[in-house]
């Protein structure tokens, strides 16, 4: 009855679930891409533990064999009537030897290889240790280099608590490397450890008559898409009109899965995102500073909105004062959040940012650097800062190498301006206003007595010269 059971339902997921795995991508010539499964199976010695009617080595047996028979036709055929291809293939771990904790491809990728795939299931006896790290490193040499696939890794385990720590680091360079386009792992037992999550998508089995409902579950997920809208909207509820990246990433592994622009006009509404109904996503929007969702997951049977309120101001930094005779040059502006220092953005004197509605700290690169603390930016408004006018210091140094730096003169104390450059006997520096020392040393000498100082004052758009 069991076994009956199994059959039932494997034909029916073999009917449904292998159309929708493949159903979005499309090959070459109008075929469809091919599905490319491996199956990486425990057989560590903990399979051998009796779950309900039987060792839980002996029901995975059952199950997979039940499983292969299902889709036996459609490898055979090659290629199904609705034009879908289909391969599988066997990697296990753990069945070597009991002094050997190994892993090995028992049945390639190829053809008509189901007999192969179903006598080996037979045949395997657990007796090893947990090397699962070892198998999914190995996994990636598995996939044919050649051809259109979608590749999927589907672990079939007990557990890994004994397994390699590194576990998580060796999933996290599978998805990097952009073969596998998904992971799963099927829990027997119900058994869920922290290993098994690094590991990939889980799916806890506690009942042997969840197994096959199970696989069904996660092949129809991985055919299928999530609707996602995104609506960024202001404080009055309305559709923000803007420009924003947005990177989706794996929760798990903080591996990138999507990144876009969004977009939206007067005319345009924002357009659906198609994403992975098996992945649980972080999400930031690159405004300044960046907004920040985590843990999202979305359902195929639905379009899934974010709706994300942004409240968004503009801010420039400008020169007051009057013009000067002299070009002026570019200076930036550095955006740090107030208080913490932590870097939000950059801009040019004179360009317009846009900024979340809070405090910043604006850092303007003159010489002194004006730092502007606790700047308000409010929702829909426009804030303008000015820095006063620099003047223009014109130096002209003694004969000879010569170090030195200038500084301010501010409330009895001296704030370094800048560095001089020994190997010009001339420089030109624009200032900002204020009081300043300039202090020499020739290199040619380490006296104390030699060093030179002169003090001077520097008024806007003004020149100032100082001869030594």
């Amino acid at each position: 009855m069991m076994r009956r059971l199994f059959i039932v339902l494997i034909l029916v997921l073999a009917g449904g679930c292998w159309t929708a795995a493949i159903g979005q991508s499309a090959g070459v010539e109008g075929q469809q891409e091919k599905t490319r499964l491996l199956i990486i199976l425990d057989c560590s010695n903990s399979m051998w533990d009796h779950w309900q009617s039987n060792a839980k080595i002996k029901v995975t047996q059952q199950v997979l064999l039940s499983f292969l028979d299902s889709v036996s036709g459609t490898q055979a055929a090659g290629v199904r009537g609705d034009g879908e291809q289909v391969d599988v293939a066997l990697r296990v771990f753990g069945h070597l030897n009991k002094e050997q904790f190994g892993t090995r491809l028992e049945v390639p990728f190829g053809g008509d290889n189901i007999y192969r795939l179903q006598s080996k299931i037979k045949t395997l006896v657990p007796q090893g240790g947990c090397t699962a790290a070892a198998a999914l490193t190995d996994a990636l040499s598995d996939f044919p280099a050649t051809g259109s696939s979608r590749n999927l890794i589907l672990i079939i385990t007990d557990g890994m608590d004994d397994c390699e720590a590194e576990i998580c680091d060796v999933a996290r360079q599978v998805q990097l490397s952009g073969v596998v386009v998904q992971t799963f792992v099927l829990c027997i037992g119900g058994e869920v450890s922290a290993h098994a999550s690094c590991a990939g998508s889980v799916f806890p089995v506690e009942h042997e008559e969840d197994f096959a409902k199970t696989l069904y579950d996660i092949f129809r997920l991985s055919g299928h898409k999530a609707k996602v809208l995104l609506n960024m909207v202001d404080v009055r509820g309305e559709l923000y009109e803007t420009e924003h990246p947005v990177a989706f990433y794996d929760h798990r592994t903080g591996v990138i899965r999507q990144s876009t622009i969004y977009s939206v006009d007067g005319r345009l509404k924002p357009d659906t995102l198609l994403m992975d109904p098996l992945v649980t996503y972080d999400m930031t929007v690159f405004t300044h500073p960046p907004l920040r969702r985590e843990a999202m997951q979305f359902d195929i049977d639905r379009v899934n909105p974010i709706d994300i309120t942004v409240s968004e101001g503009t801010m420039k930094v400008m020169y007051s004062g009057q013009r000067p005779q002299w070009q002026q040059t570019s200076v930036d502006v550095i955006v740090r959040r107030a208080g913490s220092g932590d870097r939000v953005a950059a801009q040019e004197m004179g360009e317009t940012g846009q900024y979340l509605a809070g405090r910043y700290d604006v850092e303007v690169q003159t010489l002194p650097v004006t730092t502007l603390r606790g700047v308000e930016v409010r929702g829909g408004a426009a804030t303008e800062l000015s820095v006063p006018m620099p003047g223009m210091l014109v130096l002209s140094k003694p004969k000879g190498i010569t170090t030195g730096a200038i500084f301010r003169l501010r409330d009895g104390q001296v704030e370094f301006a800048t560095d001089l450059n020994p190997s010009t006997a001339g420089e030109r520096l624009l200032l900002q206003p204020g009081q300043y020392e300039v202090v020499l040393h020739p290199q040619s000498t380490t006296s104390y007595n030699k060093v030179q100082t002169k003090r001077f004052v520097i008024e806007s758009s003004q020149t100032t010269k100082i001869q030594f």
